[in-house]
């Protein structure tokens, strides 16, 4: 029986070896279907929410879990093959505050943008693209980046590093984060075009809202402060501003700034040339910055300095109005294409909103003169005409008063009709006068001549303009009027012995026509000759001066000059 001892032992060792091989390949079933499900769990998951941003984050959590990385990032791509936006996961905020700047796209994750296919490393250094990490990145060894694709678009890359327990990613691991990869592909695009649904939305709602408050009378102001505020929330933004060309157009200057106060804006005035904005002016196109430089962003404030950004113009090219300027923080997502043609679209009903306005407050503008210029002409027509009846009747009672008490009250009240009537005319003229005008006007200067020769006549000539005198004379007929107004009310002073004396000045129909009439005793040769120097200056511009006896007698000065020509000076 001794002998039978090894020989029985022979089948139980064998059968032990069987189980423990058994139980290695059943921990690997029941390994590979716990990883089955944990990866159905994440497709599950990855696809139960429609936040774009929420999306990408939850795809690196779960690309990190399922292969037991230390670090995982997901790095979206920009129109020019580099990294716009990098979602890391595996650094605490101390470790994310040390790295100086994320990886731009070049060296090894460049690779990965010009081959977009899966890759695995031993370590990362030892990999001729390598091109080193920022100062400030953790070291990291081993590698495994997997392209997302999004239909034919390679949307971005999933990047993980350090496999838990210090080996390499195996081709499972590179298994696993592919299938996840085309489920996530499929989340991305369903994200987007959720994404593009409500921001659609919000475009209409934005636009109903500008609309609405332009109708309900709003300025131009209010109504880009809107603009500015709903294009800022449409998009995401942290800063918007409005900025309008400056008188010479060189500038463009910030009217308007939301999400920040307009006093934290570095500079409120920004170079048409050389600046996104200024380019935005220029072509009538919108130009994106995925990484504003403080010096050239037209968006620059602490909050949002070298951080992406998008100028968008308000109108169409050859007819820009100005610039809408949005800016993100540093390391969020630049904006992409869909948000830069909804603006762009917002950007120009604005624009037209703007006009309207504009035209509106123009209109209002219009109204509100031609009313100033309606009471003026009454106060000249009725009051003054008025009021200079009953001080002609007075001085044609005074001779007939005997009582020297009486005659002087009545010569006062004459006195006060007469500074009466001077203040209407200042009131009248202040009227006819374009608000905002401060400096010496035509329509100023021709009253300073009236008022200066009613100090010699010893009563005040009546005075009437008519048409937008201020605005469409030019320079020289408007001296050369003064000049024959000079003269003729000189005349009038020194040769006509005249009691009333009325001026009148009009431009209308392409016409700048200066009469003046009096009741004196009719033309006088010296007053007839010292106007034909006037009359020859006239001609040169086109014009005629006529002088002749009036129909009731006195002296008729008729001068007159087209206002589209431009002639040339004859000399003093």
């Amino acid at each position: 029986m001794a002998d039978d001892r090894p020989h029985s032992l022979m089948p139980q060792m064998r059968l032990d070896e069987l189980l423990a091989e058994l139980r290695v390949r059943l921990d690997t079933v029941l390994a590979t279907r716990d990883r089955v499900h944990a990866l159905l769990d994440a497709v599950v998951s990855v696809g139960s929410d429609l936040d774009l941003q929420t999306v990408l984050r939850r795809i690196v959590e779960t690309a990190t879990t399922l292969v037991d990385a230390t670090y995982g990032a997901l790095g979206l791509i920009g129109q020019e093959n580099t990294l716009v936006q990098f979602v890391p996961v595996g650094l605490t905020e101390e470790e994310i505050a040390r790295i100086e700047h994320w990886p731009h796209g070049l060296g090894l994750l460049g690779l990965l943008i010009k081959e977009p296919r899966p890759l695995r490393l031993h370590h990362i250094a030892e990999h001729p693209e390598s091109y080193g990490f920022p100062p400030g990145h953790p070291p990291m060894g081993s590698f495994l980046g997997v392209p997302i694709r999004v239909r034919d678009e390679v949307f971005g890359n999933i990047y993980l590093t350090e496999k838990r327990g210090g080996g390499d990613f195996e081709e499972e691991d590179e298994a696993v984060v592919v299938t996840l990869a085309t489920a996530a592909g499929v989340a991305i695009e369903n994200a987007r075009m959720y994404e593009e649904t409500r921001r659609r939305e919000v475009w209409l709602q934005a636009s109903s809202e500008v609309t609405t408050t332009l109708l309900s009378g709003a300025g131009s102001q209010q109504v880009l402060t809107l603009v500015a505020r709903r294009a800022r929330e449409m998009t995401g933004a942290d800063i918007a501003v409005v900025l309008l060309p400056s008188p010479d157009g060189a500038r463009l200057c910030v009217t308007v700034a939301e999400g920040v106060a307009a006093e934290e804006i570095t500079p409120v005035e920004v170079a048409v040339a050389g600046s996104p904005a200024g380019r935005a002016f220029t072509g009538g196109e919108p130009v994106v910055v995925d990484r504003a430089e403080t010096e050239t962003t037209a968006v620059t404030c602490d909050r949002v300095r070298g951080g992406p950004a998008v100028a968008v113009p308000l109108g169409a090219a050859g007819a820009v109005r100005g610039v809408l300027s949005l800016g993100r923080r540093p390391g969020r997502a630049p904006f992409d294409r869909p948000h830069v043609r909804m603006l762009h679209s917002f950007a120009g009903q604005a624009s037209l909103a703007l006009e309207l306005a504009e035209a509106r407050e123009d209109a209002e503008r219009l109204i509100l003169l031609e009313d100033r210029d309606r009471i003026a002409k009454d106060l000249h027509d009725v009051v003054i005409q008025r009021l200079f009846g009953v001080a002609m009747t007075l001085m044609g009672a005074v001779r007939l008063v005997d009582r020297p008490e009486a005659s002087s009250r009545i010569r006062h009240a004459i006195d006060e009709l007469d500074g009466t009537i001077r203040r209407i005319r200042s009131t009248i003229f202040a009227l006819q006068t374009p608000p905002g005008v401060t400096a010496p006007c035509l329509r100023g200067r021709i009253v300073e001549l009236v008022a200066v020769a009613r100090r010699h006549l010893g009563f005040m000539p009546g005075l009437r303009m008519e048409g937008p005198i201020d605005n469409v004379v030019p320079p020289e007929p408007a001296e050369l009027l003064l000049a024959v107004l000079r003269q003729t009310l000189s005349d009038v002073v020194r040769h006509a012995r005249a009691s009333r004396a009325d001026v009148r000045v009009e431009a209308a129909g392409g016409w700048l026509t200066l009469l003046v009439r009096d009741n004196g005793a009719g033309p006088s040769p010296a007053g007839h000759h010292g106007l034909r120097t006037l009359a020859g200056r006239a001609a040169l511009l086109g014009g005629s001066l006529d002088v002749r006896t009036g129909e009731e007698g006195g002296t008729r000065v008729c001068w007159r000059v087209p206002l589209a020509r431009q002639g040339a000076s004859a000399g003093p």
